[in-house]
């Protein structure tokens, strides 16, 4: 199977640019009780990579290595290889993510998904799609979300 580069980066650039711009004209500044603070540390971590020379791979930091691998989490591809991943952010659903997750499958391509906890709550069944088409889901929100818990209720997808 060939795979037309510039047509995915057209794609990506044109749906980023859509999902900002609706994003921000939908804003919503309800505050959505994502987990029970009595159970998360308050400890404040920095997150950031410090880029690498000569097109190695970046320095992701002592403490953040630590905690990702401490919980079996993803953060760097092999080095050794070429490989493209294709990453989405999710904060709102503007209506555009069952299509690509349409694409997605129509052409045996897997992706990470980072969504919000506005996102989980509001669109649990694009989640749980995602997941069952074999997606990698990742947290894009500053307190932990993907516990299973919102709100106090036990969320199964």
């Amino acid at each position: 199977m060939k795979i037309d580069i510039k047509k995915i980066t057209t794609f990506l650039a044109c749906f980023l640019i859509i999902v900002f711009t609706v994003s921000v004209i939908n804003t919503d500044n309800k505050t959505v009780e994502t987990s029970s603070t009595g159970v998360i540390s308050t400890k404040k971590i920095e997150w950031g990579i410090k880029r690498g020379e000569n097109h190695n791979q970046p320095n992701l930091g002592e403490e953040n290595k630590r905690i990702i691998d401490k919980y079996n989490g993803i953060s760097m591809g092999n080095s050794e290889k070429k490989y493209i991943y294709l990453t989405f952010d999710c904060g709102y659903e503007a209506g555009y993510t069952e299509k690509i997750l349409e694409v997605l499958r129509q052409h045996d391509v897997k992706a990470t998904f980072f969504i919000t906890g506005h996102y989980l709550n509001s669109s649990p069944e694009l989640v749980k799609q995602m997941i069952d088409d074999g997606h990698i889901i990742g947290n894009h929100t500053p307190n932990f979300l993907m516990s299973g818990s919102i709100g106090g209720t036990l969320m199964t997808l």
